[in-house]
C-alpha cells in the first residue's frame, strides 16, 4: 500500500471537502477525463493492472428480474417483463488493490452491475453504500484531489486541505459521518447519486436515483470486530455466503420532488421521497475467473437503453474518466 498513514488521514479529508465544494466558483479551466485519472493515481500511486479508484473487487453473476411497477415509469427493455442475466462487481473505495478490507480507506464500497439486455447489448448501474457524492461537479472533483496531492504530512501549513475543511462546514460533516465496516457485501444498502430521466411508452419523464437495498436488511461490525477481520474478509465471506443461497437486493428509484436537485450528486434526497420498486437482482454464483472477469470489464454509468437517460452531467464526465483509467490497467 502507497503511504497509507498519509492516505488515512488525508483521504477522508478529501471527501469530506468536496462535498461543500459547489460553493467554490467554477474553477478557470474544465476538467478532463485525463485531469480526473491524474489526480487519482495521485493521490493512491499507479498500480498495474489496477483500476484508479475501486481497485480491489469481487465478481459475481446471477439474475435481475423486473417487478410490475417498473413499466409505469420507463420504457427500457431490462425493466419489462423477463429475467436477464446480471454481472456484478463488489468492491473497497481506495484505488489500492492490495486495501484490507477492515481498512479506513475502504469504505463506502460500490457496486456496479451489468444487466445483458434481449437482443443484445447490456446496460450499467455504477453505486456506493453512502447517500451522497462528495463532490457536485467533475471540476471540483479534479481539484480536490490536487489539493490532496500537495496536502502530504510534509508540506507546508495550513495545507490546500486545511483551507478546504476551514471554510467548508458541510465538509466536517461529510467527514465525521459513519461508514463502520459491513458484515457482508450483502449487507450493505448502495446508492446511485446521480439522476437519471425515466420515459416510459407514454412519454411521461420521471427523475430518480438508483437504489440497491439488501433483502437481508444493513448489517454492521462493530469497532471491536472490525479490528480482528482478515484482510479480504468481505470477498471470502459473500463467495461462502452464495454457495448457500442467492444473495438478494431490491432495485428501487428514489423520485425526485420538485425542488430537488438533479444535477448534484453531493446533496442527497429526503428519506420521505417515494420509491418505485424495478426488480430484485439475485446473485447466485461467483465468476470461473475472478482475474480475468476484473481485468475485461469496464462498467459506464451512461450506458443506458431507450427509456432511460442521464439527468446529472456528472455521469457523462464519470463516463468519459472510466476509459482513461481502463487503458492504463490493460
Amino acid at each position: 500500500m502507497k503511504n497509507p498513514t498519509h492516505l488515512l488521514l488525508a483521504v477522508p479529508f478529501a471527501l469530506a471537502l468536496i462535498a461543500s465544494a459547489a460553493a467554490q466558483d467554477a474553477p478557470a479551466q474544465a476538467s478532463t477525463p485525463t485531469q480526473l485519472v491524474d489526480a487519482l493515481n495521485g493521490v493512491f500511486g499507479q498500480h498495474p493492472g489496477a483500476r484508479a479508484v475501486h481497485a480491489k473487487g469481487v465478481v459475481l453473476e446471477g439474475q435481475f428480474t423486473p417487478s410490475p411497477s417498473a413499466a409505469a415509469i420507463t420504457k427500457a427493455v431490462h425493466l419489462q417483463a423477463s429475467a436477464v442475466p446480471v454481472t456484478v462487481r463488489f468492491s473497497n473505495f481506495a484505488g489500492i488493490p492490495d486495501i484490507p478490507d477492515n481498512h479506513a480507506l475502504a469504505s463506502p464500497r460500490g457496486l456496479a452491475i451489468r444487466f445483458a439486455l434481449p437482443g443484445g447489448g447490456s446496460t450499467d448501474i455504477v453505486a456506493h453504500s453512502f447517500n451522497g457524492f462528495p463532490s457536485p461537479t467533475a471540476d471540483d472533483f479534479r481539484d480536490l484531489l490536487i489539493a490532496l496531492g500537495t496536502s502530504g504530512p510534509d508540506a507546508p501549513k495550513p495545507t490546500p486541505l486545511d483551507g478546504y475543511l476551514a471554510s467548508h462546514p458541510v465538509a466536517k460533516a461529510f467527514l465525521t459521518a459513519p461508514k463502520p465496516a459491513p458484515e457482508s457485501f450483502a449487507s450493505l444498502p448502495y446508492y446511485g447519486v446521480n439522476t437519471f430521466r425515466f420515459i416510459n411508452e407514454a412519454g411521461k419523464v420521471t427523475f430518480g436515483r438508483y437504489q440497491f437495498l439488501p433483502v437481508s436488511g444493513a448489517h454492521y461490525l462493530t469497532d471491536a470486530q472490525a479490528a480482528k477481520a482478515q484482510p479480504d474478509y468481505l470477498s471470502q465471506e459473500i463467495q461462502q455466503r452464495i454457495a448457500k443461497a442467492p444473495v438478494r437486493f431490491k432495485l428501487v428509484v428514489q423520485v425526485a420532488e420538485p425542488g430537488d436537485k438533479l444535477d448534484d450528486p453531493s446533496i442527497a434526497w429526503p428519506n420521505s421521497r417515494p420509491v418505485v420498486e424495478l426488480g430484485t437482482v439475485d446473485i447466485t454464483r461467483a465468476v470461473a475467473d475472478n482475474v480475468a472477469a476484473q481485468k475485461g470489464l469496464m462498467f459506464l454509468p451512461n450506458n443506458v437503453p431507450a427509456g432511460i437517460e442521464p439527468q446529472d452531467p456528472m455521469i457523462n464526465a464519470r463516463s468519459a474518466a472510466y476509459p482513461v483509467s481502463f487503458g492504463r490497467r490493460q
